[in-house]
């Protein structure tokens, strides 16, 4: 392969200093990488940074949403890396963290997506491992949340049990970083474009589940700015609304078999 290590960020509007703080994570790694940006923001205000960081820049000139400009960043690393990385830009991390996932991956020939320990700025944990959801999980956690029976609806549904201690197999993981065998990215083919943006990563990671295990592995960690965008914007509220009803259309509404299935897969972990 010509790279350990292909690394794939999609830009909307980021500030310039959260893109540089990511770039001088990735470039501290001694795995030969390499770095694709692709940008769809309205306007070009990241050159001088790209530029000074070696990366390969694609200016879009329009919001593809995360999903479809992840596929473009993907078709130009297949074949040329034995792992890729999607990373949010709000992402920061410690030297030595993409060596230690790496080195996992290596001595776990069986495992296809790893995502790591993730923190918020203030060092809380963020509890990215979740159930495959119900319709029920998604609307009662947006709009009912204040309740008693969503509040335990929400528990079962964000692994509240879970310490975050121990590796955990679950077909559900944050897109915000996904650790991927290329080999797998490959065969799974990238996300699936009806999702404009929300959701593309639980759709993903189901679908990469049905060919490699998806894992948690709390051996590395890294430090995510969320920001919970559809909470406080009604526009992003609306595409998540959208990303759910075609989420669902897809997989199913009430009845998901499959669904259950690997639930209690997961649950049987704790």
């Amino acid at each position: 392969m010509e790279f350990d290590l292909t690394i794939s960020i999609v830009l909307y509007k980021n500030p310039v200093e959260e893109i540089t703080n990511l770039l001088n994570c990735i470039t501290t790694t001694a795995l030969k990488h390499k770095i694709i940006i692709v940008d769809n923001s309205p306007v070009n205000t990241y050159t001088d940074i790209v530029n000074r960081l070696d990366t390969e820049y694609y200016f879009s000139n329009k919001n593809l949403g995360p999903g479809r400009a992840q596929n473009f960043a993907i078709q130009k690393i297949l074949g040329k890396s034995k792992y890729h990385l999607i990373t949010n830009p709000d992402i920061l991390f410690e030297h030595g963290t993409l060596e230690n996932i790496y080195n996992f991956l290596e001595n776990n020939p069986d495992i296809g997506q790893v995502m790591p320990k993730v923190f918020y700025s203030d060092g809380n944990i963020q509890r990215l491992c979740k159930l495959l959801p119900h319709p029920l999980d998604l609307i009662s956690r947006r709009f009912f949340n204040y309740t008693h029976w969503a509040k335990q609806r929400n528990s079962e549904y964000e692994l509240k049990t879970f310490n975050y201690d121990k590796i955990l197999d679950t077909p559900n993981l944050s897109g915000c970083f996904m650790f991927l065998r290329t080999s797998c990215l490959e065969e799974v083919g990238g996300f699936d474009t009806r999702f404009f943006m929300y959701l593309e990563d639980f759709d993903f990671t189901r679908r990469l589940n049905k060919i490699t295990r998806t894992v948690f592995y709390p051996g590395a960690t890294v430090f995510h700015a969320h920001k919970k965008g559809s909470y406080k914007n009604i526009r992003l509220l609306y595409h998540h609304s959208i990303s759910a009803i075609k989420y669902f259309n897809k997989w199913g509404w009430l009845y998901d078999k499959e669904r259950g299935i690997l639930n209690k897969k997961v649950l049987s972990q704790l």
